[in-house]
């Protein structure tokens, strides 16, 4: 699977809500962009799209914002991407091949493929997501 930069923006953002997540105050859309470089207009767009498959919750007023709809721990990676665009079906071979046991096994295959992308995006959390980037920033040496 190659991920899309829309894909990516919306797997920072969620990143950035589930490190806030627990606190009383939202994390307003302009803080987001320029935590993690997503261009506002862009991001925008995507919070809607979050928004809309029930992942996370936005406030309005003053002191409006974003938050995650649910823990960290039970929003994992296949529903971020189901929330931004519908996942595809099972990969067919192209209609002009002749079908035949060799076309059949290859679709099989590349379904076999498929299915286990959606197994571990599914076992995937943001809160496991959260842990590598912490893992990560631990990892850093710094040379003088």
């Amino acid at each position: 699977m190659k991920g899309s930069a829309k894909t990516d923006y919306a797997c920072l953002a969620m990143m950035e809500l589930a490190a806030n997540y627990g606190d009383s105050q939202p994390l307003r859309i302009k803080a987001i962009s320029e935590r993690t470089g997503i261009p506002l207009r862009f991001l925008v767009q995507l919070m809607l799209l979050l928004k809309t498959g029930g992942l996370v919750a936005s406030m309005r007023g003053a002191l409006g914002g974003y938050q995650l709809a649910r823990s960290p721990q039970s929003i994992s990676l296949a529903d971020i991407l189901s929330a931004l665009e519908k996942r595809s079906a099972p990969h067919a071979l192209p209609e002009r091949l002749k079908p035949s046991p060799t076309a059949r096994a290859l679709a099989a295959v590349w379904g076999e493929v498929q299915a286990e992308e959606q197994r571990l995006l599914e076992n995937i959390s943001l809160a496991e997501l959260l842990e590598r980037a912490r893992q990560d920033s631990m990892n850093l040496t710094y040379q003088i």
